[in-house]
């Protein structure tokens, strides 16, 4: 009995040890990675949200949303600042990533994240921006021209899932999202896992292209692997494939003029299985085959999703 309170004991100094190092990292991450823009109440929820370029009303409203693991840093590290010469440029982090609190402890779906984005828009006195979404940000987006048609003016997809996959969730989205290994798992990634390892998950979401220089010190990957951040990130990759397929059939009633981007080399987000059916779904889209681009097209090849931009801007009038 005296052995098994022993080893109980040290099992709690463990995990103590584990959570207090946990805390420190966390702690560590927000003191060199600080919000860029203003966290704001946005219908009881808190919201990071970054404005740049133009004065209201002075030039077209574009809101950019981030992908999987991500948060709005992505865009400052890539196109926002060129984007902000000639647009009123709003970047959001989505619910549970950077300093967007989560909507919910299940997995904030894509409706609801799409109507937090909106409703932040307005809030911020945007009314029909174009919605430029990567990633995971684009099945966002896609989601906002669905439920919320009439709060957009054009729409920018950047090697987004759109279309029904057949490979599983990975182990690591499983395991850090399940409500009895999350708990355990999820501490202990926050607290030990090694800077390395981080680095060589970034080179793996840009492969083939090369991690651009400074792009780490600018992105602010250890925000991500904060415990809460770590969790909602899991959830809502583990919840993606079925709200998809609840999606799919909306792709007709979206009007507004589309922009969809897609590197041929992408091996997260494939092309042939998702932009190459989109294209055909929505019946205002184009598409720009992008030779030889991976998963980052942003950071790739700038100038050309720039471009798009720009032609989606012409088509929807604000040009």
């Amino acid at each position: 009995m005296v052995k098994f309170v022993v080893f109980l004991g040290l099992i709690a100094c463990v995990w103590a040890f584990v959570v207090y190092r946990a805390g420190l990292r966390e702690t560590a991450a927000e003191t060199a990675f600080p919000p860029l823009g203003e966290v704001i109440d946005v219908e009881g929820h808190r919201v990071h949200a970054l404005v740049m370029g133009q004065a209201a009303g002075s030039a077209p409203d574009l809101v950019l949303v981030h992908g999987s693991g991500g948060n709005l840093r992505d865009f400052t590290a890539s196109i926002a600042p060129a984007l902000a010469e000639h647009y009123r440029v709003i970047l959001i982090d989505r619910p549970g990533h950077g300093y967007t609190d989560r909507i919910n402890t299940t997995g904030a779906t894509l409706q609801q994240q799409a109507a937090l984005l909106a409703a932040t828009a307005r809030q911020l006195g945007v009314e029909k921006p174009i919605v430029v979404g990567h990633s995971f940000g684009g099945a966002v987006a896609l989601a906002w021209a669905v439920h919320e048609p009439e709060s957009l003016s054009a729409l920018v997809l950047l090697a987004s899932p759109s279309n029904l996959w057949t490979t599983g969730v990975s182990r690591f989205y499983r395991l850090t999202a399940h409500g009895l290994t999350a708990p355990i798992l999820n501490p202990l990634i926050t607290a030990f896992v090694p800077n390395s390892r981080v680095k060589s998950g970034v080179a793996g979401v840009f492969a083939p292209d090369p991690v651009p220089e400074g792009y780490l010190n600018e992105f602010g990957a250890p925000l991500t692997l904060r415990r809460d951040s770590l969790r909602a990130n899991a959830l809502q990759r583990r919840n993606l494939l079925p709200q998809i397929t609840a999606l799919i059939p909306g792709y007709g009633t979206i009007t507004v003029p589309t922009e969809i981007l897609h590197g041929t080399a992408d091996i997260i987000v494939g092309l042939s299985i998702h932009s190459e059916l989109l294209v055909d779904q929505i019946p205002n889209a184009a598409l720009t085959r992008m030779q030889g681009i991976g998963h980052m097209p942003q950071h790739a090849d700038p100038e050309t999703v720039i471009q798009a931009i720009d032609r989606a801007a012409a088509r929807a009038g604000l040009r």
